[in-house]
C-alpha cells in the first residue's frame, strides 16, 4: 500500500521561508505521528509533504491519501482533496476543521478522521486494505496517553525546519477561554503522557534540543514538577508553551529552568484585566505580567509574548497601550494577532447570533485578518491597528531595547528570532487581503455545527 500524508498551509505561510531563506517553524506531530501508527502488517510505503516549508506535489501515485487541515488550511485542504479524487485517488481528511465542521468536510472526502487518531487511524487503514472503507471514523478524547508511538522523524526532510525534536508531554486544556478551539475540539479535557515515556522519547532525539508543544503544560503542577526532575540529567535545553502559572510557582519555575528551559510561548493576550474576564481568562492577572516576565529572565528563560486585538471591551488605544507595555516590560519576542472567531467555538457562536461574522472565507480565519465586526472600532482600523504594533515592535529601536533585558546564555537565539519577526512584519501586508463586507452574508444559511 502507497499512502501520501499531507498539510496544506494557509496563504500566509505558503512558501515563506523568511530572512534566513529557511523555515524557522519547528516539525509539527501530526503527520509524523500518523506515519508512526500505519500497522506494521499493511508494509505500507509512507510520504510526507508538508507545504509549510515546500510546494505540495501532487503527482504521485498512493492508494490511499490523508490530509490534515486546520480552519485557516481547510479551504486548501479542499482544493488539494478535490483535485486529488478527481485524479482517482482515495482521500481522508482529518484535524481540527473536520473534527469541528465534519458535514462540510465530507463532501471533499471519501472518509474523515475527527477527535485524535490514535485508535481510528490504523483502523480506517485496516478497513481500506479489507476494501470496507467506512465514511466516518471518530475517537473520543483519550485521558490515557499511554503507549504513543514514537514520531516518525526521520521521514522528514529535516533540513527544512528549525528543528524536527518536537514532542508532547500533555495533552487539552482544563479551561474554557471563549474564543479558544481546544476546549471546543477536545471537548476540555486534559490528559498527561507518562513521565517515563517522555524521557524515552527525549532520550532519541538527535541532538541536545527540543520543542514541547503542549497547550497547557503546567496546569498539573505536581505532574510538570515530576517531569521537569526526570529532565535534569538529560542536560537537553528546550522551548515550550506556558500559562503564567510556570512564573508563580517559585519551585516549578526553578525546575523548569534546570530542566533546560530557555523559552516559553505565554498567550498573555491582553494588558487589561476587565479584558481577560470578559473572554474567560481570569486565571491571568494583568497586572503582575511585567512581574512574570522579570521572573522568567532571571531564570535564563525567554518569552515569547502573544497579544489578541477586538476584544469587546477594546478601542483604539489597546495598541499604544500593548506595544508601551511589550517595551516596559522587555518581552523577547511579540506577537500579535487578532480575535478571531474560529467555527462552534464560544465566541463563534455569540458573533454569529450578534450578526457580527463578516464572512466564512476559512483561509482568512488565520490570526492576522479581521473576519468580525468589532464593537468599538472598524474592522478596517482593527487591521490598521495589528499591522501598526507589528510595524512598532519589530522597529530596529525597540529590538534593541527589548532584547537589553533577555539572559546572555540565550541572546543569540532571540536575535535571530526577532530578525525573522522583523522580516514577517515587513511583508504583512503582502500576503493580508482582507474582505470587510459580504453582500451574500445575510442570505447564507449557517454551517452546521458539532453539536456538543
Amino acid at each position: 500500500m502507497k499512502i501520501q500524508l499531507l498539510s496544506p498551509a494557509g496563504d500566509i505561510h505558503r512558501n515563506s521561508t523568511g530572512i534566513f531563506k529557511r523555515s524557522l517553524r519547528y516539525a509539527p506531530l501530526t503527520l509524523t505521528t500518523l506515519a508512526a501508527l500505519v500497522p506494521d502488517e499493511l508494509q505500507a510505503e509512507i510520504t510526507l509533504q508538508d507545504e509549510g516549508v515546500e510546494p505540495l506535489d501532487l503527482d504521485f501515485s498512493a492508494d490511499l491519501v490523508g490530509i490534515t487541515a486546520i480552519t485557516g488550511t481547510s479551504l486548501r485542504a479542499y482544493e488539494i482533496a478535490d483535485e486529488l479524487r478527481s485524479r482517482g485517488h482515495t482521500v481522508v481528511l482529518g484535524g481540527v476543521h473536520p473534527t469541528l465542521m465534519p458535514e462540510e468536510a465530507a463532501d471533499h472526502a471519501d472518509a474523515l478522521v475527527t477527535g485524535y487518531a490514535e485508535t481510528s487511524w490504523p483502523q480506517l487503514l485496516r478497513d481500506f486494505a479489507d476494501g470496507r472503507l467506512a465514511p466516518h471514523y471518530a475517537l473520543p478524547f483519550d485521558r490515557q496517553l499511554r503507549g504513543l508511538p514514537i514520531a516518525r522523524r526521520d521521514m522528514l526532510k529535516q533540513r527544512r525546519y528549525a528543528t524536527v525534536n518536537s514532542i508532547e508531554a500533555t495533552r487539552g486544556c482544563p479551561h474554557k477561554c471563549e474564543f479558544c478551539v481546544v476546549p471546543t475540539a477536545w471537548h476540555g479535557t486534559y490528559a498527561r503522557r507518562p513521565v517515563e515515556e517522555v524521557i524515552a522519547e527525549l532520550q532519541t532525539f538527535a541532538g541536545r534540543h527540543a520543542v514541547f508543544i503542549d497547550l497547557s503544560p503546567v496546569e498539573d503542577v505536581a505532574y510538570a514538577k515530576s517531569l521537569y526532575r526526570a529532565m535534569i540529567p538529560l542536560k537537553i535545553r528546550w522551548v515550550g508553551l506556558a500559562t503564567t502559572r510556570l512564573a508563580e510557582d517559585e519551585e516549578l519555575l526553578k525546575l523548569a529552568a534546570q530542566s533546560g528551559c530557555r523559552g516559553v510561548l505565554i498567550g498573555f493576550e491582553s494588558v487589561d484585566q476587565q479584558t481577560l474576564n470578559g473572554t474567560r481568562k481570569h486565571f491571568h492577572q494583568a497586572d503582575r505580567y511585567a512581574e512574570y516576565v522579570k521572573r522568567l529572565h532571571d531564570h535564563g528563560i525567554g518569552i515569547q509574548g502573544c497579544f489578541v486585538f477586538g476584544f469587546d471591551d477594546e478601542d483604539e488605544s489597546v495598541f499604544e497601550r500593548t506595544v508601551e507595555f511589550v517595551d516596559r516590560a522587555k518581552i523577547d519576542l511579540p506577537r500579535y494577532a487578532v480575535v478571531t472567531p474560529f467555527p462552534a467555538t464560544p465566541l463563534y457562536r455569540r458573533l454569529q447570533a450578534e450578526g457580527r461574522l463578516l464572512h466564512r472565507k476559512w483561509s482568512l480565519y488565520d490570526v492576522e485578518h479581521v473576519v468580525f465586526e468589532p464593537k468599538r472600532m472598524t474592522p478596517e482600523r482593527l487591521q490598521a491597528g495589528l499591522q501598526w504594533s507589528w510595524e512598532q515592535s519589530y522597529s530596529w529601536s525597540s529590538i534593541g531595547h527589548r532584547l537589553t533585558g533577555a539572559p546572555w546564555s540565550i541572546l543569540p537565539l532571540w536575535l535571530s528570532t526577532n530578525l525573522g519577526y522583523r522580516f514577517f512584519a515587513r511583508h504583512l501586508p503582502d500576503k493580508t487581503q482582507c474582505v470587510y463586507r459580504d453582500p451574500a452574508m445575510p442570505a447564507v444559511a449557517a454551517p452546521e455545527l458539532v453539536q456538543l
